[in-house]
């Protein structure tokens, strides 16, 4: 019989590290919290600022200027009104009291970014972005008013490699008839950045600027009655119309006398065809700081070619997007919508649920745990009412724990967390924790001990008085060792909970839990079911000794897992403690002074192995670069790079194919798919055959990128399999992959 408080002791070890998982992400996510009456909100990448600048008061007629102040720590950035290849510009919304109105954000000229085959522009160092604010003549603030409110809600996207979408509420007091001119230099110098028209076009002798469309295709580009210091000097080009020349490109330049031109290829995938075309001219400086800038209107002559069809943003990014969350880092801009991702109606996503959980059943990280329902529902063979209380009430903890585990992570979502299914199973104390766990419960199986021995027997018993606890507990520890695998239909009904009411988001979590308990709730009710079932005997102690190896393979895994989080070290140190605890609950167990002094002994022992060896557990391992990996038969090889934000747009932009396989070392599925499918010599030889760039996404540990890729192809767990093709759409493949599928959609390249 499995042992009486073993739930009861999986429920705890659970709590205790789904709260230190829950602890540290609000500490490390605790910059999302807007600081309500702040002028200032700082963040791990950027200190932003809302400053102010009233050299005469608040009057009308007087210069009113606001502006959002930005430091970006070394080597971070934010981005321009036209962002270039990649990025978000930095949006302000602003509150003000009636009478006055904030005008067009004066953007100070960017810097190019380059940033691989892709070309940003932004600012990094420190910018300040001013706006001019319109006093009224309607003004009136009272004749008791002193100041006035200002509030200002903003939103960036500030990127290094990766890229994290952050915002803030921020809120400054204006004296109305006192000066402020604190920060008056910083506007004075951000003002100076703001570019100046070219004069041209005047009907003063100076031709117009503009942009020929010629062969290539590229823009023959002319600019007259630029300042004759410039004469001679390298500028930079910064178009405000997004999506029309190739940002990246290296294209020449040169002057004609008072006139600069230059031929610059148009972008691959176009999207604009404007006949006016404002573009901001630069002095090349390899600068950070302001610097001036002249801004001309080119007519654009000739016919534009054929401009990219453009697909629409997945909903699932659009709404990560716009709820700036789902740590939304990575990637930006317009998304193709991939072939696989379904446009799933909530009934499809409920039934996907249920047939994704029915099949979970058969995923060998679920296996543990149909293990202990084989022995419970042995031993209430022959009581039907007790096989029909027991199914129901695992049922109840199957649905309920993941409809809570659902609603954590919708929870952390919406608080700007990017989290998707499996979560738990990123944090090293999680890991640790079930592998604790099941080191108990297989110690337990094998006889080595039992809590009866040495717990008071009111304790003790606590099973047998509350056998329907105990089954609604076995359901919590099968979602909990459920929760890392991913079954057939499980990826698309998931990835829909991102863009679905709350209610309805969590029937599609119930649905799971249903599918996964309804074999068993079959079981308990249908009575021919119970009457198959051997009578209890001698075979059960067997059984039961012969399942703790199933769980001692689970262990295992687990220490695998934790060893690509934490390292070799920390695997290594969550060995050593499960020895240590495998001691204690030996020596408990043995009777008369040898419990005494060799538990005493034990107790001693762990507390000096935790208090060593705990911080190596729980400390995060540098990542590792993806390798070159050969087949199993030697030939041919796979050469697995790994994923970065941009890097597959990058490679399909040059023309060739790319596969990203999502995966994580916790996920059963990905590991059984990448030994088997992902290894199979006639799918790597098709795959190099036709080119094609192999990219891994590790979503072993925390990683916002991903998980905003994920949302982008509608999904919100792995494994996920895209194929992406230049010109196409990307394809989504199946969680379980075939061979056959995979060299299919191959042959489709």
């Amino acid at each position: 019989m499995l042992h009486r408080l073993l739930n009861r002791l999986a429920v705890t070890l659970l709590l205790i590290a789904t709260s230190a998982y829950w602890t540290s992400a609000i500490a490390q996510f605790s910059f999302k919290s807007i600081a309500k009456d702040s002028s200032v909100v700082t963040t791990p990448h950027v200190r932003a600022e809302l400053l102010a600048h009233a050299p005469q008061g608040v009057g009308p007629g007087q210069p009113l200027w606001l502006g959002l102040h930005i430091t970006h720590q070394p080597e971070w950035h934010t981005y321009w009104k036209n962002p270039g290849d990649s990025g978000l510009p930095t949006e302000l919304a602003w509150t003000l009291p009636a009478g006055l109105e904030a005008g067009e954000l004066a953007w100070p000229v960017p810097r190019k970014i380059p940033i691989g085959t892709l070309a940003n522009y932004g600012y990094e160092g420190t910018v300040l972005l001013p706006v001019p604010v319109t006093v009224a003549s309607t003004f009136a603030p009272g004749a008791q008013a002193q100041e006035l409110t200002v509030r200002l809600r903003a939103s960036w996207l500030v990127c290094r490699k990766e890229c994290i979408p952050e915002e803030g509420e921020f809120t400054l007091q204006l004296p109305i008839r006192r000066t402020t001119a604190l920060h008056g230099a910083a506007f004075d110098a951000a003002l100076k950045a703001q570019p100046r028209p070219v004069v041209s076009g005047t009907g003063g002798g100076i031709p117009d600027s503009q942009a020929q469309i010629v062969d290539g295709p590229a823009l023959q580009v002319s600019v007259p009655g630029l300042p004759t210091a410039l004469r001679g000097k390298v500028l930079e080009l910064f178009p405000e119309t997004p999506e029309v020349i190739d940002n990246a490109a290296q294209w020449g330049q040169r002057w004609d006398g008072s006139v600069w031109t230059a031929r610059i290829p148009l972008a691959a995938q176009r999207s604009n065809s404007p006949s006016l075309m404002p573009v901001v001219l630069a002095v090349q400086d390899g600068g950070h700081g302001a610097r001036e800038g002249y801004r001309a209107e080119l007519k654009v002559l000739g016919t534009w070619p054929a401009a990219a069809r453009m697909a629409p943003v997945p909903p699932a990014l659009e709404a990560a997007l716009q709820a700036n969350a789902a740590g939304a880092a990575g990637v930006a801009g317009a998304v193709p919508a991939p072939t696989g991702a379904s446009d799933l109606s909530l009934a499809a996503a409920l039934l996907g649920a249920l047939l994704g959980g029915l099949i979970l059943n058969l995923m060998p990280c679920v296996f543990p745990v149909l293990a202990i329902k084989v022995v419970g529902f042995t031993h209430h063979a022959q009581d039907r009412r007790a096989h029909r209380i027991s199914g129901i009430a695992y049922t109840a903890g199957v649905v309920l724990s993941f409809m809570l585990l659902g609603a954590l992570m919708l929870g952390l979502r919406a608080a700007g967390e990017a989290v998707g299914w499996g979560f738990q199973l990123q944090s090293p104390a999680v890991v640790a924790g079930l592998a604790a766990l099941f080191t108990l419960i297989a110690l337990n199986l094998a006889g080595v001990f039992e809590f009866g021995h040495f717990l008071p027997s009111s304790v003790a018993s606590w099973q047998a008085r509350h056998p329907v606890a105990d089954a609604f507990l076995t359901g919590v520890l099968a979602v909990a060792v459920a929760s890392p695998c991913t079954a057939p239909f499980m990826g698309a009904s998931l990835g829909l909970t991102a863009t679905l009411p709350a209610a309805q988001a969590l029937a599609v979590f119930a649905a799971l839990g249903l599918g996964l308990a309804l074999p068993y709730l079959a079981a308990s009710v249908v009575p021919a079911v119970a009457h198959a079932l051997p009578r209890p005997g001698a075979w059960m102690d067997t059984f039961r000794k012969l399942m703790a190896f199933p769980m001692l393979a689970t262990v295992v895994w687990l220490v695998w897992v934790l060893g690509q989080q934490s390292g070799i070290d920390g695997a290594g140190a969550l060995l050593i403690l499960l020895v240590g605890m495998a001691l204690v609950v030996w020596a408990l167990s043995l009777a008369g002074r040898a419990r005494v002094w060799v538990g005493s002994m034990a107790l001693v022992a762990l507390a000096l192995m935790l208090w060593v060896f705990s911080p190596q557990v729980t400390r995060t391992a540098p990542a590792v670069e993806a390798a070159a990996v050969p087949a199993g038969d030697g030939s041919p090889v796979a050469r697995w790079q790994p994923w970065a934000p941009g890097v597959a747009e990058s490679i399909v932009a040059s023309g060739r194919p790319v596969f990203v396989d999502f995966t994580a070392a916790w996920c059963v599925t990905c590991q059984y798919n990448k030994k088997t499918t992902l290894a199979n010599a006639d799918v790597l030889a098709d795959l190099q055959a036709k080119n094609v760039a192999l990219l891994r996404a590790d979503w072993t540990r925390r990683d916002p990128a991903i998980t905003a890729a994920l949302a982008a192809l509608g999904r919100s767990g792995v494994p996920v399999y895209v194929f992406y093709r230049p010109g196409q759409p990307p394809v989504v493949l199946t969680e379980v992959l075939s061979v056959d599928e995979v060299r299919r959609t191959i042959a489709t390249l």
